[in-house]
């Protein structure tokens, strides 16, 4: 009974792992399209980081929705221009996320700057006459609520394979 439930349980854990893994980096996917492309423009020179702000010129509250946003930073991570702020305050990642992009040319993070508000995050660092970094984030909020949905799932199935392995045991 024991060695099954330790099968069942390792099986159950490995299927909610590689869910939970594959939404998550899903989340990713608008930014790195997004992040790459303005980096690109900005290196080449063809663009200026103004370009990659909403018309409105208005930030929006990142927590506040589902939009992906923007920020653009010079080299040293001073902020030149930001699509969302939090609570109507200019946020900024820590430095090491700059340290790691600047190195391996690109950062993949979850940020969280504030309780209850958690995003996935591409930090792209750029060359050219004035390098930089681009920031693309969007909020995990539907991510997670699938993350729950997902482990309600498999804990129920789990929960279902060992009633049906403790009734064949004790039957």
């Amino acid at each position: 009974m024991i060695f099954g439930l330790v099968i069942i349980t390792a099986i159950f854990l490995t299927i909610y792992t590689v869910g939970q893994q594959v939404l998550r980096q899903l989340a990713n996917d608008p930014q790195i399209q997004m992040a790459e492309d303005t980096a690109t423009a900005l290196a080449s020179g063809s663009a200026v980081p103004a370009d990659f702000m909403p018309a409105s010129r208005q930030p929006f509250d990142m927590s506040q929705t589902l939009a992906p946003f923007t920020m653009i930073f010079d080299q040293g991570g001073v902020p030149l221009e930001s699509s969302a702020t939090l609570a109507g305050e200019a946020v900024v990642p820590p430095a090491g996320t700059f340290d790691y992009a600047k190195l391996h040319g690109e950062n993949r993070f979850t940020w969280q700057p504030a309780r209850g508000a958690r995003f996935a995050v591409v930090l792209k660092y750029y060359g050219g006459v004035r390098p930089g970094f681009v920031l693309v984030g969007r909020s995990l909020r539907e991510v997670e609520t699938r993350e729950d949905n997902l482990l309600k799932i498999v804990a129920l199935a789990w929960l279902g394979c060992v009633f049906v392995l403790a009734v064949k045991i004790f039957a």
